[in-house]
């Protein structure tokens, strides 16, 4: 069978799926990311404009957390079924999640259009941001469909083992958002609604790439409209293991209101600004780990469902050293060069200097995430759902919200703000890790029964 993930080496495996996913995700980055470049450096805004683009995050993070709902729940679905060789079952779970995404899309786009300014106050925005933060997402949110479908629908191009492809499918669109973001922001002088078209038509674009490999030849197994008819019970089985990952989104949302209220309150927009800054910056940090742990998942799925669980084992004790080795790299990476990080972002002497001592404070720890991202990658990848939830929610709702909000009151000002996250890292990360190892890894040796793991035939 093509693309067999239980045959060769468990690690090659990973970094084969790995590897493009990185660059994809890379690539997906920059549709935002390099918005926010661009709008940092823009003359005239006294670093309002940034300040409005954070203000933004929570609703962009809102449709990321409901894209996960059904693409990162459908995905470890969609790979078990192929290891078991049931073809016709992954098709459905296909057809079921492209439905799901696009009409979800449709409800949080009239949600968010008809109630965004007051959502925008309530998520911090001043009267001077307000208009910043409208004119991006007014736009914005015309590209909700096409962002939901081929974020959500991706995952099944690299779950059939066409990493590269799904690579493509951002790379296309990203390259045609670098192109027009300086052409709409500073050319024709739209400013941050130029960067906002120039982020939906390279959302369109990436969109229709996925649904031509989708439904094409070269796909393994294809989108057919004969599923694409909602059954509630398979829908029931995606948003209940794609409920670890919309809450994680979720609560990302949560934790982005109360910092940026909270940034208001004891800061003002100058900080609301610094946290949109290190927002980017951990995207960028934490983008290595997170494409290890996801290109691991289709690897580790498709092993379970083929009962070849030595081989499960080494793909999480790869995925946990490599991921920890990198992070500790990433922090010392922070501490030795802040100002150069920044100044990919801001070149406002006011915010380079409260955002150098932020930034030291926020990425304390770094390597903590990678007990987070591996746990919750595993827990993800062989079902268990219940630790998965659970997991998302402990860190983000109980620690680091709360933390959020209690330690600026308790005299550390906007710095309690910034350190509320690597606590959440410390506690959240080994809490999750492990559980991982106590509830899933050690019960993998009782299922092994002497099933081999890399015999010759395989190799």
């Amino acid at each position: 069978m093509a693309n067999d993930f239980s045959r060769g080496k468990v690690w090659r495996n990973i970094i084969g799926q790995s590897l493009p996913l990185m660059l994809a995700q890379l690539v997906q980055l920059l549709y935002n990311v390099v918005d926010r470049v661009y709008i940092g450096h823009l003359s005239g805004t006294d670093t309002l404009a940034l300040t409005g683009i954070g203000l933004v995050f929570p609703l962009t993070t809102l449709i990321a957390a409901f894209t996960n709902l059904f693409g990162s729940g459908a995905t470890p679905l969609f790979s078990i079924a192929r290891g078991a060789k049931q073809e016709d079952r992954a098709e459905k779970i296909l057809g079921n999640t492209f439905a799901l995404l696009f009409l979800t899309s449709l409800v949080l786009f009239l949600l968010c259009y008809i109630f965004r300014r007051p959502v925008l106050y309530l998520f911090g925005a001043s009267d001077a941001s307000y208009g910043y933060a409208d004119d991006y997402l007014r736009i914005y949110l015309f590209g909700t469909s096409f962002s939901m479908l081929s974020t959500g629908l991706n995952g099944f191009i690299n779950a059939q083992g066409f990493p590269r492809i799904g690579m493509l499918t951002t790379l296309l669109g990203a390259v045609l958002n670098l192109i027009l973001d300086p052409v709409f922001i500073f050319g024709l002088r739209m400013g941050v609604s130029g960067a906002a078209l120039a982020t939906v038509l390279s959302q369109m674009i990436s969109c229709l790439w996925v649904l031509r490999f989708l439904t094409g030849k070269k796909a393994v197994l294809t989108l057919k409209r004969k599923n694409l008819k909602p059954d509630w019970k398979l829908a029931r089985e995606i948003m209940s293991l794609g409920l670890s990952g919309f809450i994680m989104q979720g609560t990302n949302c949560l934790v982005q209101v109360a910092c940026n209220a909270t940034l208001k309150t004891f800061g003002g927009d100058l900080y609301v600004g610094v946290m949109t800054v290190l927002n980017s910056v951990r995207e960028i940090l934490s983008l290595p780990v997170s494409g290890l742990t996801s290109g691991s998942q289709p690897v580790l799925g498709y092993n379970y469902g083929a009962r070849r669980y030595d081989r499960v084992k080494q793909g999480i004790r790869f995925t946990a050293v490599i991921g920890i080795l990198y992070t500790m790299l990433a922090w010392m990476a922070v501490i030795c060069l802040p100002h150069v990080l920044l100044s990919v972002f801001v070149d406002d002497a006011a915010m380079m200097e409260a955002g150098e001592r932020a930034l030291h404070l926020y990425f304390f720890g770094f390597f903590f995430m990678a007990f987070q991202f591996t746990g919750q990658s595993s827990f993800t990848a062989l079902g268990y759902s219940k630790q998965a939830i659970f997991f998302s929610l402990f860190r983000k709702a109980v620690i680091v919200t709360p933390l959020t909000l209690l330690l600026p009151r308790l005299g550390l000002g906007v710095d309690g703000v910034f350190l509320a996250e690597p606590v959440s890292n410390a506690v959240g990360g080994l809490a999750c890790f492990v559980t991982m190892y106590f509830v899933l890894y050690r019960k993998l040796d009782a299922k092994s029964g002497g099933v081999p793991a890399d015999g010759a035939e395989q190799s």
